[in-house]
């Protein structure tokens, strides 16, 4: 087959009928190789698949480049940089144009290059798609990897192809179209990032400070002063799963409420339940019971917990936690909140052990003192946050079907 046959994507914008050209990436653009010479630039940058270029420093909460950047790359906003390291996002790297900053630097590692004879932001477009992946996998098929950076000469990177749209006004509408959909994607990313900023916020102000017997922040009409109980005194804890091997995960007619739901969710997610073979010494859960982790990673993340306020039947707990059942003292919605408030959790954290991994003590736990205030005040505080929950649930939907709409545009746009 010839490689220069023309080719046209499935979906084009009405007007434009011309076939598409395959043209060698160094044709149309120019590799950039300027020092950052008398360390004009300050800035080091690094490519997240996700953001872009950005400033290395916030990206990794650390600095990784060395003080002294003379030796890198200068970079100069509108041009584009190529990370040869590999990831699960990124299989065969990140191909990312300048936006966020004037200028920064980048490792010699990278691959430096400007757009000459293409419309840039319809090439910045071609490489969010995978269709680029091709060319760079039958040069890296040789080079082989190292420690997840990819053997690619810029020689050879620039021998890649890319197919392009003939017309300059097609590029430019195509790339405009995709700028426009970046814009919307990241209107409702910030509208997320703020959803979730104000509910930590609140889930600070809306519970009591050690020693204080009101909250920072209360509904009207609620004036009572609040009463400290530990959850020892208000209910009862039980086993998770014991006494099973792999063979009994994964068939049967019984379900089980996997560690991960517990640890990720306030309010346990019914849909995300595994099966499991089970026999009648295991214990049930029951509507309303809480559900705690006992081990984490990092000390910040034990004694994670979420409440089962589904009616499903025939539903046991994994064998890293432990439930817990209330007595009536608390409203399950406003326990699964206030048991996931930064008071609570500071709490949790002074009572993790371990080195590599950290576990929690059921009893200590049970020994830890909570807020109480009157019922009615829990209903009010539980259902407040379960519906900013779902405002947040809705908006994170929208989100997560702008990024796959965008994925098929992608698809269906370019060559």
């Amino acid at each position: 087959m010839d490689e220069k046959k023309p080719s046209v994507p499935k979906l084009r914008f009405p007007g434009f009928t011309d076939s598409w050209e395959q043209r060698k990436l160094g044709e149309v653009t120019r590799r950039v190789t300027r020092k950052n010479k008398n360390n004009i630039s300050k800035l080091p940058l690094t490519i997240s698949a996700q953001y872009g270029l950005v400033d290395q420093e916030s990206f990794f909460k650390k600095r990784v480049a060395s003080r002294d950047m003379s030796g890198y790359y200068l970079m100069k906003k509108g041009e584009f940089a190529y990370n040869k390291s590999t990831s699960s996002d990124s299989p065969w790297g990140a191909i990312k144009r300048l936006e966020r900053y004037e200028k920064g630097c980048v490792s010699t590692l990278y691959i430096v290059f400007s757009a000459t004879s293409v419309d840039p932001q319809f090439l910045a477009t071609y490489y969010d798609s995978d269709h680029w992946f091709k060319g760079v996998r039958a040069i890296a098929a040789e080079g082989a990897r190292n420690h997840g950076l990819l053997n690619i000469a810029p020689s050879d990177f620039f021998n890649t192809t890319i197919r392009i749209a003939c017309s300059e006004m097609e590029q430019q509408a195509i790339g405009a179209f995709f700028k426009s959909v970046d814009s919307l994607i990241t209107l409702h990313q910030r509208k997320l990032e703020h959803l979730r900023e104000m509910k930590r916020g609140l889930l600070q102000k809306m519970f009591p400070k050690d020693g204080e017997s009101a909250p920072e922040l209360r509904f009207p009409g609620f004036t009572d002063p609040w009463e400290q109980r530990k959850l020892g005194d208000c209910g009862t804890t039980y086993s998770g799963l014991s006494g099973k091997s792999s063979s009994d995960f994964g068939h049967g007619f019984a379900r089980y409420i996997p560690y991960t739901n517990v640890f990720e969710n306030p309010v346990v997610d019914p849909e995300r339940l595994e099966l499991i073979e089970i026999d009648t010494k295991q214990q049930l859960v029951q509507t309303g019971d809480t559900l705690f982790t006992t081990s984490s990673e990092t000390p910040e993340d034990v004694g994670m917990s979420s409440v089962w306020l589904s009616d499903q039947k025939d539903v046991y707990l994994n064998s890293f936690c432990f439930g817990y059942r209330q007595n009536g003292s608390f409203d399950a919605l406003y326990l699964a909140y206030m048991l996931r408030s930064s008071l609570f959790r500071s709490k949790m954290k002074v009572l993790a052990q371990g080195i590599s991994r950290f576990n929690i003590s059921r009893k200590r736990v049970m020994e830890t003192p909570v807020p109480l205030p009157q019922i009615a005040e829990q209903k009010a505080i539980g259902d407040f946050f379960s519906r900013l929950d779902s405002l947040i649930t809705l908006h994170q939907r929208k989100l997560e079907h702008l990024q796959e709409m965008k994925k098929g545009l992608l698809q269906q746009m370019f060559v």
